[in-house]
């Protein structure tokens, strides 16, 4: 199996997804498209995992290369029909590529939050054998407003109403963050952009505790995350097949 990632800065990388690959002997390739590293050819990839990162998916102005990005998602879904998985701006910048919308929120939503997958996301193969309340790591000022065309949503709170989704047969968008390992938390928060949504939606004190809040919850978030990355393999293989 070989995916290839599209990263938008160095430390949202694939996190915990990168030991389970190992595991299998996946094959995978990053591209870090803020530093300015080329889109290869798609057609030599199984799967497409799409990171968060600090910009908004309309910021073309400011980061141009998003426009080639959000095409080549677009190719990847719609033409190829190949499996996608995108985390946080990954599954914002799936819902505009394909034709959704996103836009701020009016309070960013960062640290615990749990989630419920809807009717559609406790039948769907990527959330097989998962209960159908989750509790996530979240990070984000923006949420998808509106679903593309054969968009679904499958899974929700009350501060987003997708937290997942899928369009068309396998192209997934999750808006929390199941990769989290030790050191996310520490890495995001010398983040400028990311310190000041910590700040706006916890406060100052309970923003410095975050970290620790987090830590005891991270074998179970491991564990969420594995389950996720073997149904996700179940998917791509079906794909292959099918």
């Amino acid at each position: 199996m070989r995916v290839l990632v599209f990263q938008h800065l160095a430390v949202e990388h694939p996190g915990s997804f990168r030991d389970f690959w190992a595991e299998r002997g996946v094959e995978w390739t990053a591209v870090e498209l803020d530093a300015g590293e080329p889109i290869p050819l798609l057609e030599g990839f199984d799967l497409l995992a799409v990171m968060g990162g600090p910009m908004d998916v309309w910021e073309e102005d400011e980061h141009p290369w998003l426009v080639a990005e959000k095409t080549a998602i677009r190719r990847w879904v719609t033409e190829l029909g190949r499996p996608y998985f995108g985390i946080c701006l990954g599954h914002q910048l799936l819902a505009v590529a394909c034709g959704g919308e996103a836009a701020r929120m009016a309070r960013p939503e960062v640290g615990l939050g749990a989630v419920e997958l809807t009717e559609e996301g406790g039948a769907d193969p990527l959330f097989a054998d998962l209960p159908r309340k989750l509790e996530t790591f979240q990070w984000h000022g923006v949420e998808v407003t509106k679903l593309p065309e054969r968009g679904v949503a499958l899974a929700r709170n009350g501060a987003c109403a997708v937290q997942a989704m899928r369009v068309g047969r396998h192209a997934y968008g999750v808006q929390f963050h199941p990769e989290i390992v030790a050191e996310t938390v520490a890495d995001w928060e010398r983040i400028p952009e990311y310190m000041a949504s910590l700040v706006k939606a916890l406060g100052a004190e309970a923003a410095g505790a975050l970290a620790a809040v987090v830590t005891p919850r991270l074998p179970a978030f491991a564990e969420t995350a594995r389950r996720l990355e073997r149904n996700l393999v179940a998917v791509i293989e079906n794909a292959k097949t099918s």
